[in-house]
C-alpha cells in the first residue's frame, strides 16, 4: 500500500496533476462559455432564419403524457433530437477552437525552437541541443578528414 502512495505522491509532485487539474477548470469554464455562445449568440439567429424553428425544444414524442384535470399523472416518453443537435453543434465549436489553439501553439512553438530565427527567444535546451548536433557535425567531418587520410597512406 505504501508503494502506491509513494507513486502517487511522485505523480502529484511532477506536477502532472496539477496541470491536469488546471486543464479541468479551464475546460469547464471555456464549457460554459462555449454553451452561451450557441444558445445565446449562434441558435436565436438560425432560429428566426428558420421561421422561429428552436432546436433545444424539438422532439420525437414515443408516447403522450396522461392528463387528467389538468394534471400530469405520467410523463411523456420521447426522444430529445433537438437537443442533440445542440449538444453536436457546441462539441464542433469546442472542437474547432482547439483545434485553432492548438494550430497557433503549434506554429510559436515551432518558431521559438527553430535556432536560427534570431526574432524569437529559442529555451535554452534546444539551444544547448542544437550545439551539442553542430558539435557532433564537426567530429564527424574531422573523423572522416582523418579516416580518408589514413586510407590514403
Amino acid at each position: 500500500m505504501s508503494k502506491f502512495f509513494k507513486e502517487f505522491k511522485e505523480f502529484a509532485i511532477k506536477g502532472n496533476m496539477i496541470d491536469i487539474a488546471v486543464g479541468v477548470i479551464i475546460g469547464a469554464a471555456f464549457n460554459k462559455v462555449v454553451d452561451t455562445l450557441v444558445k445565446k449568440i449562434i441558435m436565436p439567429p438560425i432560429s428566426l432564419l428558420t421561421d422561429d424553428f428552436n432546436f433545444e425544444s424539438k422532439k420525437l414524442i414515443l408516447k403522450e403524457a396522461v392528463v387528467q384535470n389538468n394534471e400530469i399523472i405520467k410523463e411523456s416518453v420521447y426522444i430529445g433530437y433537438g437537443e442533440l443537435i445542440t449538444v453536436l453543434i457546441n462539441f464542433f465549436i469546442v472542437a474547432w477552437c482547439v483545434f485553432l489553439v492548438v494550430k497557433i501553439s503549434n506554429r510559436l512553438r515551432n518558431k521559438a525552437e527553430d535556432v536560427k530565427n534570431k526574432k524569437e527567444v529559442t529555451p535554452k535546451d534546444i539551444e544547448l541541443l542544437a550545439d551539442m548536433k553542430e558539435i557532433m557535425k564537426e567530429q564527424n567531418e574531422l573523423l572522416k578528414a582523418k579516416f580518408n587520410t589514413n586510407e590514403s597512406k
